[in-house]
C-alpha cells in the first residue's frame, strides 16, 4: 500500500467520525486559557507531517489556539519523499489532520496548494476533499483589496527543477541536521529552556545559503509583477519574511520544522508574521509581570 492510498483512508477515517461527532463551539477560550485569537486568513506551510524533525506540538498549539475565515495550507504539509522510504505517523500527526478538517467542516475555507514534498496530491488538483479544495495555486484577495498570488514556490528553485538528485542529496543533509535539532531541543526541554532552531542557526551562517535565499525571494516578486499583481505568498525555504521589491510585496509563511512560524492577515488587512515559540513564551512570562506588578 503507497502513502497517497494509506493517507487516503486516514483522512476519510477521519472525516466519518468529524462527522459522527457533535459540533463544538471553537471559539472561546484556547487549552492554555488564553482567549483564541480570530484572523481573517491564516497561511501555513513545510509542516512535514511523516517526518521526526515535524514539531507537531508546537503546531497543535498553534491550532488551538487560533481561528480564521480562510487557512491556506502553502504545500508540504506531508512529507511524501520520506513517506516512500519509511512510514511514520504518529498519533499527534492525525491529531493535526483532525484539527484542519474540523474547520473546513465547520465553515473555514481551507485551500490545500500541493509543495514538491506532497507533490502527490497535485493530481488531485480541483477537486474538494471533506471540504479541503486542492489547488496547483491561488490568488488571494486581502480586505483592503490587495491581490496575492500564493504558491508554495518550488517552481522557482533552480536546484529542485535542474538537478533533481541534488534536491534528494540536499533532502538528506537536511533530515540529519533536524535530527540533530529534535535532539538538541529534548536536551533544552529536559532543563525548561525554550524552543530553538539548530538548522535555523546553522542557514543563517551559511553565506551562500543566504544568497540563495535572496535569489528566491526576488524570483517570487518578479514572478508576481509578471502576474499583475501586488505580492506573493510561499513557503519552500523555511525562512519566515516581509519584504517589498519595488512595490510588489513578497511573503513567507515560513514552517513548522524549524522556526514554527505562521503568516496571518488581520481585519483590516494588515499582514504579520507570527513566530510560535515567542508567542508561548509570551504567554508563560506575562502572568508573572503582571503578579509583580500587582505586588508592587
Amino acid at each position: 500500500m503507497n502513502s497517497v492510498t494509506r493517507l487516503s483512508d486516514l483522512a476519510r477515517s477521519e472525516l466519518a467520525d468529524l462527522r459522527k461527532a457533535p459540533a463544538e463551539d471553537d471559539e472561546g477560550l484556547g487549552p492554555s486559557g488564553e482567549p483564541r485569537r480570530r484572523y481573517r486568513t491564516i497561511w501555513i506551510s513545510d509542516v512535514h507531517l511523516g517526518t521526526r524533525g515535524c514539531n507537531d506540538r508546537m503546531l497543535i498549539d498553534f491550532l488551538d489556539h487560533v481561528d480564521s475565515e480562510t487557512l491556506y495550507l502553502v504545500g508540504d504539509i506531508i512529507d511524501g519523499w520520506r513517506m516512500r522510504k519509511r512510514y511514520y505517523w504518529p498519533e499527534r500527526h492525525s491529531a493535526i489532520v483532525r484539527r484542519v478538517m474540523k474547520r473546513a467542516i465547520r465553515g473555514t475555507r481551507v485551500i490545500y496548494i500541493p509543495g514538491n514534498h506532497d507533490e502527490m496530491f497535485r493530481q488531485f488538483a480541483g477537486m474538494n476533499f471533506g471540504g479541503v479544495e486542492i489547488q496547483p495555486k491561488a490568488v488571494h484577495t486581502t480586505a483592503d483589496g490587495r491581490k496575492l498570488l500564493v504558491v508554495h514556490g518550488d517552481e522557482f528553485d533552480a536546484i529542485v527543477l535542474a538537478h533533481r538528485w541534488l534536491a534528494f542529496l540536499g533532502d538528506w543533509a537536511y533530515r540529519t541536521l533536524m535530527q540533530l535539532n529534535v535532539a538538541v531541543n529534548m536536551f533544552r526541554r529536559f532543563f525548561g529552556m525554550e524552543y530553538w532552531s539548530l538548522s535555523k542557526h546553522a542557514k543563517h551562517k551559511v553565506k551562500s545559503a543566504v544568497s540563495v535565499i535572496s535569489r528566491f525571494e526576488e524570483a517570487l516578486a518578479h514572478e508576481a509583477r509578471s502576474k499583475g499583481v501586488d505580492g506573493v505568498v510561499c513557503g519552500h525555504i523555511h525562512t519566515a519574511e516581509i519584504r517589498d521589491f519595488g512595490g510588489t510585496v513578497y511573503y513567507n509563511d515560513g514552517d513548522w520544522v524549524e522556526g514554527c512560524t505562521a503568516l496571518v492577515e488581520h481585519a483590516d488587512g494588515t499582514m504579520e508574521i507570527l513566530h510560535w515559540p515567542d508567542e508561548i513564551k509570551k504567554r508563560v512570562t506575562q502572568p508573572v509581570k503582571l503578579k509583580l506588578k500587582a505586588a508592587a
